[in-house]
């Protein structure tokens, strides 16, 4: 027997198969996660005491680690500490935030401060002791493919790194969350795509991704000019970072820039009203619309969850103030400004970056010895789903085409994903403190009954027309024949 095939077998030993199955059918789980940031995680607490749910998951990592390009010392995540992975389905589970805190010996400390949001790290150190708490996680295992059978499960490969032994995996629910891949403004991306003229990529690392600030910061503290483009909350972060640590009017000739395309630097809108949007009513609203009507929003309601917290704002401002006192800050803002073309120059050295302001309608450029993109993530098509084909339901653009219940195959609700539905189910897609509803949904889905009570309205708002249908929140699902049939 080779080493792969004894993966496979170990895989995929027998639990609850049909019980006219022969007694080496391989394990058939309910369902398999793929992919483990915070929403899969989750996934994993919830499911973890339900009795009639077998998960794994499955993860190419080597252990759980959320952002680590951006733990920034001191950041906080923009939520309240409420929107952890578990406690708004079942606020009485061990794996929720509060019950770390008291394991830990940090609740008195937290609760002194006085402050709704956890810091970044502690959020990050929270989700790993979660996932050191449960057997049904699979790190160092990469997903090759997923193909449908004849009975309408599912077979995974992975491919295991320790060894590179082969694993299979049969399921009769997939749950993708792969979370989402950092994304380049078109000319940084056709200048990645091509490289340059030596063959050295992105000259010595000095294009950088939010995604990878912490690994280069040392690089970008010593050179001479630095760029940040983008909007949001990791631009500030960044840029407020730099401004200290890379000695910002204290070194002759150094240069700090920051560009955005916004009209100015907003903060994050974070009124009480505001924040229904991101309930289940909304979700239905914004669901129901017209494709291009989902889209306008979406580009719209920006400022709701892409913007930079009110605090700071208002420390960028004060930092720039006190660094001041000494003469002129050798630093740049830019709003209005779109970054429209790039290349290296002076034997890539440097790179030379052009940029439109969009009031004026003119174009200057600009060079700068290191860049950093904040420019945001897009969502993920994982190419292990070729082998589907036309079983995976998009739309006219190419996106995944997720269902109200986050199911992508056609109705059937055996495949569903997360935190790739932004385009369809609007601002509640990549929210923290919306996971657990949405995970709730997909269990209810998987078992048939609520396992988790699931809110169907929160708002005071109506959304839509006060007088006309308004959309319902799909019912709980109950299980198809053939999942009866499977079962």
């Amino acid at each position: 027997m080779t080493a792969a095939t004894t993966a496979a077998v170990a895989a995929t030993a027998p639990r609850d198969a049909p019980r006219d199955a022969p007694r080496d059918a391989p394990r058939l789980h309910d369902l398999v996660g793929i992919g483990l940031g915070p929403f899969n995680l989750g996934l994993a607490a919830l499911t973890d005491p339900l009795d009639d749910v077998d998960a794994v998951f499955l993860d190419e990592n080597d252990g759980f680690a959320w952002h680590p390009g951006m733990m920034i010392e001191g950041a906080t995540i923009q939520v309240p500490f409420l929107a952890d992975l578990v406690t708004m389905a079942d606020p009485t589970s061990r794996f929720g935030f509060l019950n770390w805190l008291k394991a830990t010996g940090r609740l008195y400390p937290f609760y002194i401060r006085e402050e709704f949001s956890p810091l970044r790290a502690e959020y990050d150190a929270y989700c790993r002791w979660v996932a050191g708490q449960l057997d049904t996680l699979r790190w160092g295992r990469r997903v090759t493919s997923v193909d449908e059978q004849p009975d309408g499960t599912y077979v995974v490969s992975s491919r295991r790194a320790a060894d590179q032994a082969v694993e299979t995996w049969h399921a009769r629910h997939v749950v993708l969350g792969v979370g989402t891949e950092p994304r380049l403004p078109e000319p940084l991306q056709r200048l990645a795509d091509r490289g340059d003229a030596h063959g050295r990529g992105d000259a010595h690392g000095r294009v950088v991704h939010s995604a990878d600030y912490l690994t280069a910061r040392d690089r970008l503290r010593a050179a001479d000019s630095v760029t940040i483009v983008g909007s949001g909350q990791s631009a500030a972060e960044i840029y407020r970072d730099l401004l200290d640590t890379s000695r910002v009017g204290d070194r002759p000739g150094h240069r700090l820039d920051w560009v955005t395309r916004s009209p100015r630097f907003f903060p994050m809108e974070y009124t009480k009203l505001t924040l229904e949007l991101t309930s289940p009513e909304y979700t239905d609203h914004f669901h129901s619309l017209p494709r291009e009507t989902r889209d306008r929003l979406g580009r719209e309601q920006r400022s709701l969850y892409k913007g930079i917290s009110g605090d700071l704002v208002d420390d960028v401002y004060d930092t720039l103030y006190r660094l001041s006192v000494d003469g002129p800050v050798d630093s740049t803002l830019l709003t209005e400004t779109e970054l429209v073309d790039a290349r290296w120059v002076d034997a890539d050295e440097q790179l030379e970056i052009t940029v439109r302001h969009a009031q004026l309608g003119t174009t200057t450029t600009r060079r700068t010895d290191a860049l950093v993109v904040a420019t945001g993530y897009a969502a993920r098509l994982p190419s292990f789903l070729d082998a589907l084909g036309d079983r995976v339901d998009r739309d006219d653009l190419g996106r995944l085409a997720v269902a109200r219940d986050y199911s992508i195959d056609g109705g059937r609700g055996r495949l569903f994903v997360q935190n790739a539905e932004e385009h369809t189910h609007g601002l509640t897609a990549p929210d923290l403190g919306f996971g657990a509803w949405r995970n709730s949904s997909i269990i209810a889905s998987i078992t048939g009954r609520e396992a988790y009570p699931i809110e169907r309205r929160i708002a005071f708002q109506t959304f839509g027309r006060p007088d006309g249908p308004t959309p319902t929140a799909t019912p709980t699902p109950t299980p198809t024949e053939e999942a009866r049939v499977t079962r």
